[in-house]
């Protein structure tokens, strides 16, 4: 009975929105007037993509020239907006959705778009989180349900576990519907667990992007290339170092080492900065050599202080290093506080928030201006150091 009742609400409410679109596509003639160069053809498709989907009309007009609605059944792209409308797609969900992948508007609503909604709703992926989903990955909707969006979700469970990363998974790596799991992908992760690489660091593989999409001989290869600088697979900085290396051509990280040591590194310095924080070698010449000179000639460190703490080479310098080496500068020069630079690191890697309070709100009193300093404000000058 409960479950009649429940049938009968959502054909009431489906019904409800299909008279509505059934308005708008009646209204379709009299509104939103289109330039003269639009043919007859394409002016119901246009008209139906601005007047029932949202779309701008310039946005309308370029989609209308790769894809056509049939004037004589509007119901079926009324269909699928009133499914999505149903799943919680916001009006600038759906334009979105319907800019970059169109065609949806042709899928047949009760044998294809409704069981793959379903399912996704059925695995947790409910309310806000499924138009998110489907938004950012539009071609899982033309995926097939028991060949790729079922094997591709349970996969991502195994290694992922809870529906929060296996959604930022989704959300981040595109190619997982596009790929044969059992393929390219099964192979490298049965690789990798081979070697000594845990399930854990599978995962973070799979939230980092396309290092599992990679074919078999690029993936050894990446993968001895770290063991050889004397990172095993076990180790938790492994994962991150692979992601480096296999990122990298062969030439490119030769010539990333001959830059490291054209700025003053020994060669054992730049594998000890690698080990430590792998993404030291990803950034580009400018951001490293711009950060090298801060830290050289602005803060007078030693080479020894940035080879310990390379993660230093990736903050940003104008937007976070200089404000607050500025800050602890200045309060240091009114003896408010001792500079400890051998646990300088600390202060510039706390938060934003927490780096506020300490050192700018607790000491705005004896220090005025210390603020609009810090926040890059021409008041500045009202600071005497």
């Amino acid at each position: 009975m409960a479950s009649k009742l429940g049938n009968n609400l959502i054909r009431n409410v489906f019904s409800q929105i299909h008279n509505r679109f059934l308005q708008s596509s009646a209204t379709l003639s009299s509104t939103s007037p289109l330039p003269n160069s639009v043919t007859s053809s394409s002016s119901f498709t246009v008209q139906f993509l601005v007047n029932s989907c949202g779309l701008p009309l310039k946005s309308a007009l370029s989609v209308s020239e790769k894809f056509q609605l049939e004037e004589t059944n509007p119901q079926k792209p009324q269909s699928v907006l009133q499914l999505l409308k149903w799943h919680h797609f916001s009006d600038t969900q759906v334009a979105k959705l319907i800019v970059k992948y169109p065609q949806i508007l042709h899928i047949k609503v009760k044998n294809n778009l409704q069981p793959k909604l379903e399912y996704f709703v059925q695995n947790g992926f409910a309310g806000e989180l499924l138009p998110q989903i489907i938004v950012s990955n539009p071609a899982a909707i033309f995926r097939s349900l028991d060949s790729q969006i079922k094997p591709c979700v349970e996969f991502l469970r195994s290694f992922l576990h809870s529906k929060e990363k296996i959604a930022t998974a989704i959300l981040r790596t595109r190619w997982l519907f596009d790929f044969n799991l059992n393929g390219m992908v099964r192979s490298n992760v049965d690789f990798l667990m081979k070697e000594g690489v845990s399930s854990h660091g599978i995962g973070k593989l799979i939230l980092s992007g396309r290092v599992l999409s990679y074919n078999s001989e690029t993936m050894i290869y990446a993968v001895n290339a770290v063991k050889n600088l004397g990172l095993e697979p076990n180790a938790p900085m492994f994962v991150h170092a692979l992601r480096v290396m296999i990122s990298m051509r062969a030439s490119t990280w030769e010539k990333k080492i001959g830059f490291m040591k054209s700025m003053g590194w020994k060669e054992e310095e730049i594998l000890m900065a690698f080990k430590r924080y792998p993404y030291c070698l990803a950034f580009s010449e400018a951001k490293i050599r711009k950060a090298l000179h801060f830290y050289l000639n602005i803060m007078k460190l030693q080479p020894k202080s940035v080879v310990a703490n390379p993660v230093l080479l990736g903050l940003s310098i104008e937007k976070r290093i200089r404000p607050r080496f500025n800050v602890l500068n200045i309060l240091q020069s009114k003896k408010l506080i001792e500079i400890n630079k051998k646990d300088f690191k600390k202060d510039f890697m706390i938060s934003e928030k927490d780096f506020k309070q300490k050192y700018v709100d607790e000491y705005i009193p004896k220090a005025p201006g210390l603020l609009e300093m810090y926040l890059g404000s021409k008041e500045s000058k009202k600071i005497d150091p």
